[in-house]
């Protein structure tokens, strides 16, 4: 039986983290693996659908030559060559972790583990034969995987989930997309900015739910101008797919009247489920609620020598939260003492277009938690940089504590935003206030200065609006 200091499960933005700083603190390590090294996030989520997103902006980018003074006739999208690249970017990044396990000595197994009583992981290879590895410490790093509505089953063909959208042989002319998170609107961009015609129906009453209201009502304000219906309140009831199209029953939350919307193909983006089921749990003892697996703040479980991280426990289902885990997690193995992880500071992105990031409390949640408030708002239509990029959509808008200046969130959307929410998140991690933001000098022209201006408008102090 091959023995190691620590063994992973999983080899996604948790998993394979946690394998190399376990490996970096001088500990013997084998990570296990049942389909490609890089987990989903590398080859089915994250990286994939951005490479998807990148053709989408170019073709956009020659919709509107034009506008940037510039003739390059008529263009058209060639769907199965954008999913290829997207695939062969998949898979170079996946290359690049099987180089990352072998420069830090790791041992990558591959199969299907179950973790055992004793400290042991059973694994099954892709030809049925069991082995059986041991760790001083077992790490669970099994991700999560699409959620199916309970009425509207995926089928794989007509009613998809993420991973399907990602490697169609063929566009399809009309596509309804179930749900508004960042999966949802992801594809909506992606899929609507080639020539799809895209519905999305959102049970909530506006889309990306979990953002401040503003950025909703902003978000939905261009896919509309995209062409991009969308249907809020909306509980979708049914998917009957025995034509040749897909004939969606849906009713309205409020009104509770009924409405049929036919496509090519269904989406189904209705959030995620841990992947926890059939991976020895019960038989370890390991305790879960509402499924997800229960740890402590270095992420040990009831269980001595059994951790979980990313996905399977608790807390915001996004792949540097995983990574994070996984550094806290290991080096509270190796002996060091790390600090918890303070999820009221995890950045938030979707990268849509406009793109949309954020980070600690909507201007509703600050209010519900009793603060006094000062909001700033700078749009982008006052941004040079914006107007000379065309790209004037969205906002950045910020939220203090008007006693002590604390700054309590932050929420863009625009071009690039995504790049600029780290500026909130090291600025809060530092206890920064609303006005050494102000009194920080922002370079011009850029996107970034909206920060500075935001800040300014919330002291009433802003020049260029």
């Amino acid at each position: 039986m091959a023995q190691y200091d620590v063994v992973v499960l999983g080899s996604g933005p948790g998993g394979y983290p946690a394998a190399i700083r376990a490996s970096q603190l001088g500990m013997k390590v084998a990570i296990i693996e049942k389909e490609n090294l890089g987990g989903i996030c590398l080859n089915w989520g994250c990286i994939p659908t951005k490479a998807l997103l990148k053709s989408a902006q170019v073709f956009q980018y020659i919709q509107h030559a034009e506008d940037y003074g510039i003739n390059v006739g008529k263009s058209s999208p060639d769907f199965p060559a954008v999913i290829k690249r997207s695939r062969g970017v998949a898979n170079g990044m996946s290359k690049g972790i099987e180089f990352l396990m072998k420069k830090n000595k790791i041992d990558v197994i591959k199969g299907y583990g179950k973790v055992q009583p004793g400290k042991k992981v059973e694994v099954t290879d892709d030809k049925g034969e069991k082995s059986v590895v041991e760790g001083k410490h077992i790490i669970i790093a099994t991700g999560a995987r699409a959620r199916e509505l309970p009425n509207v089953p995926i089928d794989g063909e007509k009613v998809i989930e993420y991973r399907k959208a990602m490697s169609l042989e063929k566009q399809p002319e009309s596509m309804l997309v179930i749900g508004s998170g960042a999966i949802g609107v992801e594809f909506a961009y992606v899929y609507a900015s080639m020539g799809t015609k895209v519905t999305i129906a959102e049970y909530m009453p506006r889309i990306v739910p979990v953002e401040d209201a503003d950025v909703s009502k902003e978000l939905e304000k261009q896919y509309k101008k995209m062409g991009i219906e969308v249907i809020t309140n909306a509980a979708v009831q049914s998917v009957d797919t025995k034509g040749k199209n897909c004939k969606s029953t849906i009713k309205g939350n409020k009104d509770g009247k009924e409405q049929v919307i036919e496509t090519d193909v269904v989406l189904s983006a209705a959030g995620i489920a841990s992947n926890i089921e059939n991976i020895g749990l019960e038989d370890v003892g390991i305790a879960t609620d509402k499924g997800k697996i229960l740890v402590n703040d270095f992420y040990e479980t009831n269980m001595p020598g059994y951790y979980a991280i990313g996905d399977v426990v608790p807390g915001q289902a996004l792949a540097h939260v995983a990574t994070a885990e996984a550094i806290i997690c290991t080096e509270k193995i190796g002996g060091h003492h790390p600090q918890p992880l303070d999820y009221g500071n995890i950045p938030g992105c979707t990268y849509c277009t406009p793109e949309i990031a954020s980070v600690g409390l909507t201007e509703e949640q600050a209010k519900e938690k009793g603060y006094e408030i000062k909001v700033g708002k700078f749009p982008f239509s006052a941004s040079g940089k914006a107007s000379a990029a065309g790209a004037k959509e969205g906002f950045v808008k910020v939220i203090f504590d008007a006693k002590y200046g604390e700054w309590l969130g932050c929420h863009m959307i625009g071009t690039n935003v995504t790049e600029m929410i780290a500026e909130a998140v090291v600025a809060r991690k530092l206890e920064t206030t609303g006005m050494e933001i102000v009194k920080s000098v922002h370079p011009h022209p850029t996107m970034s200065e909206a920060v500075m201006e935001a800040a300014a408008a919330a002291y009433d102090e802003v020049i260029h609006l």
